[in-house]
């Protein structure tokens, strides 16, 4: 071996040696007898070096996994050898290899046993265990190679072909009947044997009778002599782990469910009397985290069999599971309320399925509803903060927590479908008292607290959040919380948790102020002030400002009194903060989004006349659009690329602020009924002067295309006039992107405003193609994945603007381009349906030619179309379905297939007979398609019913007389 190359090996190797050493595994994968002197290296242990011997396990790895075929018998005979040889070895070492080989040779081991096991090898496991014994060494090895087999054979995490899959099927079940009695006679052996003496051996052999149980014969495991030696491991302190996951995957195991409640039954019996159900004597937090699984396994099993015997009408034996359900409950709910979220979190499977029972039952039982009370007010108390929460700077266990709620909140939910009554009279009873003590309350009961209203809303679900209406007792308790909470000041508490709870329940509740209006003045104020949009918590501030504009914009109607004042209050929050200030801005420009629409939507939602909102509109923007033109002017004369960058970012702030505003208009309010036309007209041409700037082009061109989207939609044709300026400066200079994202523009406008743009379509069509094209035919390195795939995606968009302009009845916009062009674009699209493999972009060439063929395909079409439509239309459908790449498992390809049908049945639709007799007598036998093929395509393409064409094409039998 290249002993230089092998120095690469050590993790402490330079760069260069670990390059050569990976260069030369790549050698050794590749070269046919490498993989010999590997397993000779392994087999007389050449090397002592740790990282060489796992180096030629991985090149015995690659050889078995992938060339394993191509070896003689006696190459194969060679690496059983060496792999039971090395096995031999490691009886005899003075010392155990290093736990990273021994996985590695596992590996190896169990690839070749799935490999061998059912053809050559089937004594695999007889061989191993004769060689290892009960040599602890030898045992260590054997059940790392069975939990390396188990995971080839039944991982889900593995992905397998359908054949691997069969193969693994066919192997387990082999082992069932040939070997797995042994195994488990072995493991038997393994456990009593070193039970007492040595923990690792007999936790690993654990872990492997606990996968193996899901797939073997549950009685070889589930009997005294297996049980009992795993309930004495129960109280042996570094088995005991262990032993709890084997006993919870020997529960879970699918079984007749009058034999799964007597197994479940005799387990619980044990563990009771051994001491196991007094969870408080019990300090080992990671041994009751593994408990609580257990219980929460058990509880479940006896809950699915009762499901099956309710199912088949066993009510006798239904009961006695019933009753062994209620027996767990008590235990489950010690486990549920334990101060350790990971055992608490372990149980709420047992405890969700319960309450789902409960839910099917007709008429609780006075214990039972003590169940769901005990159940509601641990779920109460476990979704309280811990004093080491860290609000400011949330790491993994803050999210370990928050996962934790939600699991909580879903118990809550199921609550509620079993006692609504019950839970609303909880929520308010722990409300009402904690509200009324807020200010010498801890933050942490406080924020349960309005926590639980605002889960109230989804728990107690109504249709359009219409909590204040309906059912009277209902409405009045929420109206009674909602008023406390709005009255009681706890909108002042000073903990972030509090004040963010506080604004997400008055926004989730906001109903309310409908039923109670004259509370909306002091909630207002703790959204301006110093609480809200102004605390000194940026967190609180960011959230409060989208939470303000959702307030705002489902009380519109109730805002009236309060416009001009919260304009007056916001106005500083609206400013635009240029880089060079220097000044902190309170909320961060996406924040400030939120203000802007808020804004607008006060104004425009307004009952003022059209000329007070187009004064308040005016106020609104006239700072920006000064701002702005201050601003471009500094960009035009900046020097420094940093600088730049911040000025550019400040300019489209400017522009996505504009654009917000205008969300607030709709159907019933535009921007003439509001008046406003001029104001926004005012920024088109304000802002329409940044496309011409040299610097910074992709930031400031992406902010004004987005505005024109918006003014589209908004001033309709007001816009038009500012169209061809703008396109010709964003078609400028462009690269593949920019295209891309100019080309929706257009579309826009196309669809939009179709023979109104005609003109305008028709001057710019030619300039934006040549644009398109110019982009397209640039080179590119051959393995420059992203600039392919910008190639690929403005194809669809010219493609995509050809079918917005042939489908909005605009075809004469492409007719008027000088017969040359007007080829050169046709024989774009039949490129498009062809020879790229992008079934997206070749369904929409599909659309393009059948529309031009609906449209100029008659006898009064324009000249040499006909001609076109034979020479390249009717070929194009067939070339394309005919490709290799052309994959009909693709959901896209059938697509464009489906067009491609379409397109051919237009052809036949406005040629007529022509059609058909130029198919049955030039161009299919041209391509030596045999006689009775052509006659069955040609009656298929002349159906009435498309569908029978279409499904004919994909059928596909047709293609096979293709030459």
């Amino acid at each position: 071996m290249d002993e230089q190359a092998l120095l690469g090996l050590n993790p402490n190797a330079d760069s260069d040696f670990r390059q050569r050493a990976l260069a030369y595994f790549e050698q050794l994968k590749i070269s046919p007898d490498a993989w010999q002197v590997c397993a000779e290296a392994l087999a007389q242990r050449t090397y002592s070096d740790d990282h060489i011997k796992f180096f030629c396990f991985q090149v015995l790895e690659h050889q078995v996994k992938y060339k394993y075929s191509e070896l003689t018998t006696i190459q194969q005979q060679l690496i059983r050898e060496t792999l039971i040889s090395w096995l031999q070895a490691q009886m005899l070492n003075p010392q155990a290899e290093k736990t990273f080989i021994r996985n590695k040779a596992a590996q190896v081991f169990a690839l070749l046993f799935v490999t061998e096991y059912l053809t050559k090898w089937p004594k695999f496991f007889f061989d191993i265990l004769s060689v290892v014994d009960l040599n602890p060494r030898g045992v260590d090895l054997y059940l790392r190679i069975l939990m390396a087999i188990d995971s080839e054979l039944v991982d889900r995490d593995v992905v397998h072909t359908s054949e691997e899959a069969r193969r693994n099927t066919l192997i387990k079940d082999t082992m069932r009947e040939q070997c797995i009695p042994n195994l488990v006679e072995s493991w038997y052996q393994i456990l009593q044997n070193y039970q007492y003496t040595n923990s690792e051996v007999t936790c690993q052999c654990l872990e492997v009778v606990g996968a193996y149980v899901s797939w073997i014969d549950l009685s070889l495991i589930a009997n005294d002599r297996f049980i009992n030696m795993l309930l004495g491991h129960m109280s042996i302190e570094v088995l005991r782990e262990e032993a709890c996951d084997c006993l919870f995957e020997i529960v879970n195991k699918g079984m007749d469910p009058v034999d799964k409640m007597k197994l479940v039954e005799s387990l619980c019996q044990v563990l009771q009397s051994a001491g196991f159900f007094s969870i408080d004597q019990e300090e080992d937090v990671d041994f009751l985290a593994r408990f609580s699984k257990l219980v929460n396994g058990m509880g479940q099993s006896l809950i699915v069999s009762w499901t099956k015997l309710i199912k088949n009408g066993d009510i006798k034996n239904a009961q006695e599971a019933l009753q062994a359900i209620e027996t767990k409950v008590a235990l489950m709910l010690q486990l549920l309320i334990h101060e350790d979220d990971d055992i608490s979190s372990n149980i709420i499977g047992f405890c969700y399925d319960y309450l789902h029972i409960l839910k099917q039952l007709t008429v609780l039982s006075d214990q039972q509803k003590a169940n769901v009370e005990a159940i509601m007010l641990a779920v109460m108390k476990k979704l309280t903060y811990d004093e080491e929460y860290n609000f400011e700077n949330e790491g993994e266990d803050e999210a370990m927590f928050v996962e934790y709620r939600k699991q909580l909140k879903l118990l809550l939910d199921r609550l509620a479908q079993v006692s609504p009554e019950l839970l609303l009279a909880s929520v308010r009873r722990v409300f009402s008292s904690t509200l009324q003590n807020w200010q010498t309350t801890r933050f942490m009961e406080v924020e349960v607290a309005i926590r639980l209203l605002y889960m109230l809303a989804e728990a107690l679900p109504v249709s359009h959040g219409a909590h204040f209406s309906g059912d009277v007792s209902k409405a009045s308790a929420l109206q009674d919380m909602m008023r406390t909470l709005v009255t009681s000041g706890v909108s002042s508490y000073q903990h972030t948790s509090v004040t963010l709870e506080f604004f997400e329940t008055v926004v989730r509740y906001e109903k309310f102020f409908t039923v109670e209006p004259q509370h909306i003045p002091c909630v207002l104020m703790a959204f301006l002030d110093h609480r809200g949009l102004r605390h000194n918590s940026a967190k609180v501030r960011s959230r409060t400002a989208y939470l303000f504009s959702r307030f705002v914009k489902s009380l519109n109607k109730q805002m009236n009194p309060f416009i001009e004042d919260i304009l007056n209050r916001i106005q500083d929050l609206l400013e635009l903060t240029p880089p060079e200030n220097g000044y902190q801005s309170l909320l961060s420009s996406d924040d400030q989004l939120f203000i802007y629409e808020t804004a607008g939507v006060l104004i425009v939602n307004s009952e003022y006349p059209a000329e007070r909102k187009q004064a308040l509109m005016r106020n609104l923007l006239t700072p920006l659009m000064e701002k702005f033109k201050i601003l471009l002017e500094k960009l035009m004369l900046a020097q420094d690329e940093e600088r730049q960058a911040s000025l550019a970012d400040c300019l489209n702030h400017a522009v996505g602020f504009a654009s917000r505003t205008s969300k607030a208009f709709s159907n019933k309010q535009t921007v003439k009924q509001c008046g406003c036309s001029e104001v926004y007209l005012d920024c088109l041409q304000t802002f329409l002067p940044a496309l011409s700037c040299p610097l910074q082009k992709d930031i400031l061109r992406s902010g004004v295309r987005t505005f024109l989207h918006r003014m589209i939609i908004c001033l309709e044709e007001e816009v038009l006039p500012f169209i061809p300026s703008a396109s010709e400066h964003m078609l400028k200079d462009c690269e593949a992107k920019d295209l891309q994202e100019f080309i929706p523009l257009i579309n826009q406008i196309t669809a939009k405003f179709k023979i109104q743009v005609s003109p305008f379509l028709q001057q710019m069509f030619m300039p934006l193609l040549h644009a398109i094209f110019e982009v397209l035919l640039r080179p590119a390195e051959e393995n420059d994945q992203s600039a392919a795939l910008e190639k690929q995606m403005l194809r669809r968009s010219y493609f995509a603007f050809l079918q917005t302009v042939t489908g909005s009845g605009m075809s004469e916009v492409i007719a008027n381009q000088g017969a040359e062009n007007v080829e050169r674009v046709l024989i774009t699209v039949i490129q498009g349906a062809v020879e790229y493999p992008d079934p997206i972009a070749q369904k929409t060439c599909f659309i393009i030619l059948s529309k031009l063929v609906e449209l100029w395909g008659g006898k009064d079409g324009p000249v040499g179309f006909a001609d076109f439509v034979y020479k390249h239309i009717v070929p194009a459908c067939f070339l394309a379905p005919l490709k290799q790449t052309f994959d009909l498992a693709d959901a896209q390809t059938v697509l464009a297939l489906s067009e491609c049908a379409v397109t051919l049945k237009t052809i036949h639709l406005k040629r007529g007979p022509e059609c058909v007799q130029y198919l049955q007598q030039e161009y299919l036998p041209s391509l030596q398609v045999a006689p009775e093929i052509i006659q069955e395509f040609c009656q298929a393409l002349q159906q009435p019913d498309a569908k029978v064409f279409k499904n004919y094409l994909k059928v596909g039998i047709w293609k096979s007389s293709f030459s």
